[in-house]
């Protein structure tokens, strides 16, 4: 059975895809890959496929799915399917970029508590039961990896490639999705991300912010059971 490889959002780690792992690992080998030691995307995604399995299925959520579609540009003869999770094809705006660079000022001068507190949290999240018990996994992971992950994923952000030309070039069977209450990486870019792609298949998760994979745990393995078996 084909190998899956997850690649997690800005300042998380496998601790994002929790579920996903408990579901999918006792029929296939699932790998979460870090994506926190280079300060360009492309590095970033040569890194994954320097340990990756030589063919397998990809999903990335967030910036993990930034630098899936990268991977998928540099080698798209390894990836036999992609999901593409709360994400964004296209290259950093100004004004985001312009909003980045006293975060990171911020960050180093320590404050990377309260950039995340302030700044990052509010916007995850739709309102749910479990929003707290999130929030503070999410701040646990953010401590761990720390501010010198969060200088290297933003410089890597900052300076990311638009993809839309590698999704129009894109064979093979995709799944796009995100969580309606994203308000992050909207709908419309994932209707711009499922009209690109020729095989892709368009789902929103009802009642899931940025990270359906946490929030909503049971459709998001739902959706990617099917992408897997399509």
């Amino acid at each position: 059975m084909t190998p899956l490889v997850l690649l997690p959002g800005m300042m998380c780690d496998a601790r994002l895809f929790m579920p996903q792992i408990a579901a999918f690992s006792g029929r296939r080998t699932v790998v979460c890959a870090p994506i926190c030691d280079r300060s360009s995307v492309a590095e970033l995604a040569a890194d994954v496929l320097i340990n990756a399995p030589s063919r397998f299925a990809l999903a990335g959520l967030s910036m993990g799915g930034i630098v899936a579609m990268e991977i998928l540009r540099q080698a798209p003869e390894r990836v036999e399917r992609i999901a593409l999770l709360d994400t964004n094809p296209l290259a950093e705006n100004e004004d985001i970029k312009a909003r980045r660079l006293p975060q990171m000022m911020a960050v180093k001068e320590g404050k990377l508590a309260t950039i995340m507190r302030d700044e990052m949290k509010p916007n995850y999240l739709s309102d749910g039961p479990q929003r707290d018990e999130i929030l503070a996994l999410c701040m646990t992971m953010l401590l761990d990896l720390g501010p010198h992950v969060f200088l290297t994923q933003s410089r890597a952000l900052m300076d990311r490639p638009d993809q839309t030309e590698t999704l129009r070039r894109a064979n093979l069977p995709a799944l796009v999705l995100c969580g309606r209450d994203d308000t992050l990486c909207p709908i419309h870019r994932h209707e711009l991300m499922a009209d690109l792609i020729p095989q892709a298949r368009l789902e929103i998760i009802d009642g899931a912010g940025h990270l359906p994979t946490l929030e909503k745990p049971e459709l998001t393995n739902a959706t990617l059971a099917r992408w897997l078996e399509d």
